[in-house]
């Protein structure tokens, strides 16, 4: 399943499992973030949706897109100053594995300040959806924006990454014939070269050959598989380990400080980011 794609897992399964709960009622560069957002509200079922149509405020129409960049706008306001190292996790160098009780805690070692402790908290949260409107216990609006930010955060695999490099954002190198590094070439260069080469730069044309593929494409037997975790928060330790062995194997790999990326690293990654 490929990056932006499997970023939509969670997502759903926390709205399945809301839709069962309530009564009756039911990173990514801002171009991934957007096309996760889109793609993920597009499949969910009635009550679900409705949950996410609540939750948003009047003025964004029921578009859940059009904020799912949010947490990264707040992030260094002193209000949210605290939300800051929950965008990421920082794993040993080369161990290319992923474990919750030494890596998900922030540079102070503070624990569960980390991507995966963010989507366990803030799922929490929103299953107090089931205790009605007139539950004040969480900000549960703040929480879906955090939660739909943070499910495309984990699965880009250099938001899972290695300590020394802060996951490739100290690899200084080019992207074809401008300055970059290692994590924005995740992050952003990759869609952007795409949608340019691929798509006339037209994010809904991608957008639909994403969808196409879980509709009755090559990747409709994957829904099924998106809630085989052993709890709903066990979840996303799946996801880290899924996206740090990405960052081993397709990431980092063959990556040399200063050096510059273009077409091969480009045509052997995008169908990994795509």
């Amino acid at each position: 399943m490929n990056v932006l794609n499997l970023s939509l897992n969670l997502f759903l399964v926390v709205f399945v499992f809301i839709s069962i709960s309530a009564p009756k009622a039911l990173s990514w560069s801002k171009e991934g973030h957007v096309l996760t957002c889109r793609i993920a509200q597009s499949l969910l079922e009635p009550g679900p949706a409705e949950v996410v149509h609540n939750l948003l405020p009047d003025y964004v129409d029921g578009d859940l897109s059009a904020l799912c960049t949010w947490p990264d706008q707040i992030r260094h306001w002193y209000k949210y100053r605290w939300t800051s190292n929950l965008h990421f996790i920082d794993t040993p160098d080369n161990a290319c594995t992923f474990d919750y009780s030494r890596d998900c805690h922030d540079p102070k070692g503070l624990k569960d300040m980390c991507v995966a402790g963010a989507i366990r908290n803030f799922t929490s949260q929103l299953m107090h959806y089931r205790d009605g409107t007139s539950d004040r216990r969480y900000n549960l609006t703040e929480s879906l924006l955090f939660l739909s930010h943070f499910m495309g955060d984990i699965h880009q695999p250099l938001h899972v990454g290695f300590t020394s490099d802060e996951g490739g954002n100290t690899i200084q190198l080019r992207w074809f014939r401008h300055k970059s590094n290692l994590h924005h070439v995740w992050d952003r260069e990759i869609i952007l070269t795409a949608l340019t080469d691929y798509y006339n730069k037209n994010m809904d044309a991608l957008q639909e050959d994403i969808h196409s593929n879980f509709t009755g494409g090559i990747r409709s037997e994957d829904i099924s598989s998106w809630g085989d975790c052993d709890d709903l928060f066990s979840c996303p330790n799946k996801y880290a380990a899924e996206s740090i062995n990405l960052a081993c194997k397709w990431g980092y790999k063959g990556v040399k400080q200063g050096e510059t990326l273009s077409d091969d690293y480009f045509n052997s990654r995008v169908p990994i980011v795509t």
